[in-house]
C-alpha cells in the first residue's frame, strides 16, 4: 500500500486526504496528515467560546465549480426545512426537498442571504461599492460628482497597471478608490496599495468596476427573469453554511478520514525530509520521508500546504540559498479576532431584511474609517442563529485586526485588544461600552499570502518546488496564493488525480484559480 503523507489539516490537506480515503481510492493508500496546531480546518476553523461559536475569517460556501458544490453536499447536504430564524421571521428560501431539518439534525447546510455592506462615516455602503440612489444620497450631490467625473477621466487615461492603486483607479476613479479601497487595503495589507503587485486585483476583483455594477442594477432593475443556467447572474445573493460554521464542516471531513483508516497526528511539525534521488533531470529529489521532531514517516507522496516559507526552512541543503532566500522573503499578513457578546447594537436596520432582533443585516461589515484600527466586523447572528447561544437577545460579533507576528498589536494583552476594540465600537456609534456581556480574542498566523518583497521572483521557487518528484502545493500558504476554500480544495483534487496518473499535471495543480474573473460572480 503506497504511503501518503499530507501536510497540513486545512480545506486543501483534508480535501486531499479525503479523496485518498473514499471512492476509487479506498484501500490503496496509507494516509497520516501531519497538522501544526491542535486544531482541525486551518484559517477555515470554528472557534468554541462559551456557548458561542466563532468563524475564523468568514467563510461563504460558493463556487463556481460544480465539482466542489457536490463535494460540500456530499458531506452536509443543503437543508429541507426552515432553520430556527428562518421559522420566525417566516423566510422563504428554496428548501431541497428532501433534505435535513436544521431543527432535528446537525448534519446540515444551512441557505443563507449575503449582505455585507461597507460602514464609511456612520453611514452604510453597498460592498461593492453600487450606485443606488441611496448610494448617491449618502455621498451627496458634490462628492458624488466628483466621484462621476473622476471615473470618466480614468476611462479615459488609464493608468500603467504597475501596482494595486493604479489597477483600483482605473476601474473606478480615483475619488471612489479614496474612499473605499484605500484605507482598508492599507490596513489589510500593512502597506499603501502603491506598494502592492496589481496582481493581487487581477485575483480578487478582475471584472468588478462601475461599469459592471451599472450593468448589474440595469439588469436587475430591467431585466427578464430567467431560471435557465446559461444566465449569467451577477454578485451573488445567497451562499451556503454548516450549521455550525466552517469548522463544523472540516471535522465532519476529519471523522470520515479516520472512520476510513487515515490518520490525523496533532502537534506535528514537519521539520525536515529524507531525500533520494529522483527518477529524471527535471525531478532532482524524491521525498523519501517527512520528519516532526524526534518522528519520521515514510512517503511515497507528499501533499503541502503548509507555508512555503516554513517548507523552504525544513528543505535545509536540498534547496540552493538563492531559491531560499526568495522563498523566506515572503510575505504574510496575520490578524486577530476579538469577540464580543453584547446586549445590542446601536446600528439601525433600514434594510427591507428581516433579522432575529432586528438587528442590521450583514454577515460582515468592512470599516474604511482610517481613524481605527479594526477592518472588518463579522455578526455570528447572521451567519447562522446555531453560532450564537442566545440570538434572539444577544449579538455575537468578531471585529478583524490585521496585523503582523511580533508586532505591537500581536504582542499585546487579550484584555488592551478587548479594550481597544470595545473603544472603537463606541467611538464608531456602534455599541455602548456597557453592552458588553463577554470576549475573547484569537491569532491566526500567515492567515494571508501578500503579494510583495520577494514575491515577484516566486516563479523560481516554484520551479524548484516542482522539480521535487513527489511533491504537491497546494492550499493557500502551499501555493503562496489568496485562494479561496473552493480554490484551495480544487488544488487538493487536482494533486490526487497527479498521484493517481489520471492524465493531470503539476501545472493544472498551480493553474487553478487563474482565471481573471470576479469570485463573487456566478
Amino acid at each position: 500500500m503506497k504511503k501518503a503523507v499530507i501536510i497540513g489539516a486545512g480545506p486543501a490537506g483534508l480535501t486531499a486526504a479525503y479523496e485518498l480515503t473514499h471512492g476509487d481510492n479506498a484501500g490503496k493508500y496509507d494516509v497520516t496528515v501531519l497538522e501544526e496546531s491542535k486544531a482541525i480546518g486551518g484559517i477555515s476553523r470554528t472557534l468554541y467560546h462559551n456557548g458561542n461559536r466563532m468563524d475564523i475569517g468568514g467563510h461563504r460556501f460558493f463556487s463556481k465549480d460544480d465539482e466542489i458544490l457536490k463535494w460540500w453536499t456530499n458531506i452536509l447536504p443543503i437543508q429541507g426545512s426552515p432553520a430556527y430564524d428562518d421559522k420566525k421571521l417566516h423566510n422563504r428560501k428554496a428548501y431541497v426537498k428532501g433534505g435535513p431539518d436544521p431543527e432535528k439534525t446537525d448534519e446540515v447546510m444551512l441557505l443563507r442571504r449575503r449582505v455585507s455592506r461597507i460602514y464609511y462615516k456612520r453611514k452604510f455602503f453597498d460592498y461593492p461599492i453600487s450606485m443606488k440612489p441611496e448610494t448617491i444620497k449618502n455621498m451627496g450631490l458634490l462628492t458624488t460628482m466628483k466621484a462621476g467625473f473622476s471615473y470618466l477621466g480614468s476611462c479615459i487615461k488609464k493608468r500603467p497597471e504597475i501596482n494595486l492603486e493604479n489597477f483600483y483607479i482605473n476601474r473606478f476613479g480615483k475619488v471612489l478608490y479614496g474612499m473605499f479601497f484605500e484605507s482598508y487595503t492599507e490596513k489589510l495589507w500593512g502597506r499603501h496599495p502603491s506598494e502592492i503587485s496589481a496582481e493581487w486585483g487581477a485575483q480578487r476583483v478582475k471584472g468588478l468596476s462601475i461599469t459592471a455594477l451599472l450593468k448589474d442594477m440595469a439588469k436587475k432593475t430591467f431585466g427578464k427573469k430567467d431560471n435557465s443556467k446559461n444566465v449569467e447572474t451577477s454578485l451573488i445573493e445567497e451562499f451556503w453554511y454548516p450549521k455550525y460554521g466552517p469548522g463544523h464542516l472540516w471535522e465532519t471531513v476529519a471523522k470520515k478520514i479516520i472512520e476510513a483508516d487515515g490518520k490525523i497526528e496533532y502537534g506535528a511539525k514537519v521539520d525536515g525530509f529524507s531525500f533520494e534521488e529522483g527518477t529524471s533531470k527535471s525531478n532532482h529529489y524524491k521525498i523519501i520521508s517527512v520528519k516532526t521532531g524526534d518522528k519520521e514517516y515514510k512517503a511515497d507522496h507528499v501533499i503541502s500546504s503548509m507555508p512555503v516559507t516554513d517548507l523552504a526552512d525544513a528543505l535545509y541543503e536540498n534547496i540552493p540559498e538563492n531559491i531560499k532566500a526568495v522563498a523566506n522573503g515572503l510575505p504574510y499578513r496575520d490578524f486577530v479576532t476579538v469577540g464580543l457578546l453584547v446586549k445590542k447594537l446601536d446600528l439601525v436596520n433600514k434594510t427591507k431584511f428581516k433579522t432575529l432582533g432586528n438587528i442590521v443585516p450583514d454577515c460582515w461589515i468592512y470599516v474604511q474609517d482610517a481613524g481605527v484600527k479594526v477592518g472588518r466586523i463579522q455578526i455570528f447572528n447572521n451567519w447562522s442563529p446555531y453560532m450564537v447561544a442566545d440570538p434572539d437577545n444577544t449579538v455575537w460579533i468578531g471585529l478583524e485586526y490585521f496585523c503582523r507576528e511580533g508586532d505591537e498589536f500581536w504582542n499585546m494583552s487579550d484584555k488592551k485588544r478587548t479594550s481597544l476594540a470595545i473603544k472603537e465600537l463606541v467611538k464608531m456609534g456602534i455599541i455602548k461600552k456597557d453592552y458588553v456581556l463577554d470576549s475573547c480574542c484569537e491569532k491566526v498566523k500567515k492567515a494571508y499570502p501578500a503579494y510583495f518583497d520577494s514575491y515577484a521572483q516566486f516563479d523560481s521557487v516554484k520551479k524548484y518546488l516542482n522539480s521535487i518528484e513527489n511533491l504537491y502545493c497546494v492550499g493557500r500558504n502551499g501555493q503562496h496564493r489568496y485562494n479561496n476554500m473552493d480554490h484551495s480544495m480544487a488544488t487538493a483534487l487536482r494533486a490526487v488525480e497527479c498521484i493517481n496518473g489520471k492524465n493531470a499535471s503539476k501545472d493544472d495543480i498551480w493553474n487553478v484559480n487563474t482565471e481573471k474573473s470576479y469570485h463573487e460572480k456566478k
